[in-house]
């Protein structure tokens, strides 16, 4: 294959980025007075209107509903009421009534209110299908009216993208063996993912986007509790099963698959609050292709204009401003638009940029528009997303997550090269950041999706991961993600001319992105895959 070139003119535009543009954007996004920008809020819609305004300047056309810039998203909130909520083992007649934020935590049902189940539980070590990479924990055992029980995360042998979304579809596999519940707890060197760590972040409430039906998407409620267990509590279920704890602990770090009864009833009773009140916006703009059939086609920028909002103060500040997170990705996708806005010719294709709202809440807002785009959804060629990309140290490498499994890895590579930064491989697998942002939205949708954050290189004696890691133990999801931290301007103008120039080369060439040959997610979500769902 030969190298791609990138035109004069694209060239031309990259270099005119503005890194002071970039951080006049954060400074309005990201100041006290929008309140840390949460959906539903004053600070959001300031945020919102501020979005539109750029648009407007720029000359991108309204691409929301009714001729506007917006597109609403329905949202459920659902809080599980936990003093009406009871979970409770029954062996050999005996029955143990467990205390709920200390042994379980339950998830709300968005189905019904109320959600009732007894049931055998059946172990299914990870609780992942995956014949195509060589493993099965329901292979020759029938779940059906039973509940599930497993280990959090996925085989170790898996790459990491594929441990990330494995370890993610448990409930969408167990649903489609006919099970009617799942327990999960962690293995015990998970401690991050233990009932201790993670209680109140599972105890509060969570949403889902609702379809025109007003049924909440990304659900089973077929699937009658869903509960995690403590340690100890987990524990306790192999006491008359055919295999100890111990012994399924070994296997599981094995990758080996399992699956066997536990010889025990769980007894579950979920209350659920739910309501529908709240309605979030993304905010839409299109700039037009000039290419009498490309035109119809669109490469569509996303990044996530919510936040936090207000909280429990921290070291006395209680807006959590968001800064970094994510109107960095905002500003950076912004300056971008402009460089696009100021080409002598536009591109072939058709550009569409969106701020989603309710990243924060689940990936929300990019999902519902990449399930309901405001266009058709098989004229969207390709997907750029743009999260917390690290300018806080000179941009000389970069991470893309996506390029590998698809052909933009080749628009990539210009780019890079054009940059003058080098492509390396990604330093926290670990974090499963491929899984994290607005792009999987789309992938889920079957098109191929870039998402780049910095890498290690610093160029002094400093290692970015290391930064990297810090920040996000210490100043992620706190109010001290405002604007008095250390940004590298000059690296975030880097991260514009990536933007851009990937977005402008997808959008000339001929071809539209594909996926790679029996890439995974190609298979799973892409064009074969939804002509066997039709």
């Amino acid at each position: 294959m030969s190298p791609v070139t990138i035109p004069a003119e694209a060239q031309q535009a990259a270099r005119s980025v503005r890194p002071t543009a970039i951080e006049a954007h954060m400074r309005y996004l990201a100041d006290d007075k929008l309140k840390g920008r949460k959906p539903g809020t004053e600070g959001y819609e300031l945020a919102a209107q501020y979005v539109e305004k750029q648009f407007k300047t720029l000359g991108f056309k309204p691409l929301g509903q009714r001729g506007t810039f917006r597109q609403l998203v329905p949202l459920r909130k659902a809080q599980v009421r936990e003093d009406a909520s009871t979970l409770a083992l029954i062996q050999e007649g005996k029955e143990q009534l467990f205390t709920y934020g200390k042994n379980f935590i339950l998830s709300p049902n968005f189905g019904q209110p109320v959600s009732d189940v007894s049931a055998p539980i059946v172990f299914v070590g990870f609780g992942v299908s995956a014949p195509e990479l060589g493993y099965d924990d329901y292979a020759g055992i029938d779940v059906r009216g039973k509940v599930v029980a497993c280990f959090n995360g996925a085989p170790a042998i898996f790459p990491s993208n594929q441990r990330a979304y494995t370890g993610s579809a448990k409930q969408e596999v167990a649903a489609s063996r006919g099970a009617v519940g799942m327990i999960t707890f962690s293995l015990p060197t998970d401690v991050q993912a233990r009932i201790e760590s993670n209680a109140p972040r599972n105890r509060q409430a969570t949403y889902r986007w609702t379809n025109a039906q007003g049924k909440a998407q990304r659900t089973f409620p077929q699937l009658k509790v869903v509960a995690l267990l403590g340690d100890s509590t987990a524990r306790s279920l192999f006491g008359k099963a055919a295999k100890t704890f111990e012994e399924a602990r070994v296997a599981a770090n094995q990758s080996k698959p399992q699956a066997f009864p536990m010889n025990l009833v769980v007894r579950a009773h979920t209350e659920t609050d739910l309501n529908d009140g709240l309605v979030g916006e993304n905010i839409v703009g299109v700039l037009p292709g000039i290419d009498p059939t490309l035109k119809d086609e669109y490469v569509v920028y996303v990044s996530h204009l919510d936040h936090l909002g207000v909280g429990r103060p921290v070291k006395g500040d209680s807006i959590f401003n968001g800064a970094h997170d994510n109107a960095s990705g905002v500003a950076i996708n912004l300056e971008a638009a402009r460089l696009f806005a100021s080409l002598p010719q536009k591109p072939r294709r058709s550009i569409v940029f969106v701020a989603v709202t309710g990243e924060e809440m689940g990936l929300l807002g990019s999902d519902y528009f990449a399930s309901n785009p405001t266009v058709p959804k098989a004229k969207i060629v390709a997907n750029l997303c743009l999260d917390m990309p690290f300018f806080f140290h000179p941009l000389l490498d970069i991470v893309p997550y996506g390029s590998e499994h698809s052909s933009m890895k080749g628009a990539v590579e210009a780019a890079a090269t054009f940059v003058g930064v080098k492509i390396a491989k990604d330093p926290i697998p670990e974090q499963a950041v491929f899984m994290r942002s607005d792009h999987f939205s789309f992938v889920r949708q079957g098109i191929p999706a870039i998402y780049i954050k910095s890498g290690s290189t610093t160029g002094d004696d400093r290692d970015g991961t290391k930064l990297n890691l810090a920040w996000r133990a210490t100043i992620y999801h706190t109010p001290q993600d405002d604007m008095n931290q250390p940004f590298d301007w000059n690296a975030a103008g880097r991260h514009v001319q990536l933007q851009f120039l990937i977005g402008y080369l997808t959008a000339q060439a001929n071809g539209r992105p594909v996926w790679n040959k029996a890439d995974f997610f190609g298979t799973k979500f892409g064009p074969a895959a939804t002509a066997k769902i039709d």
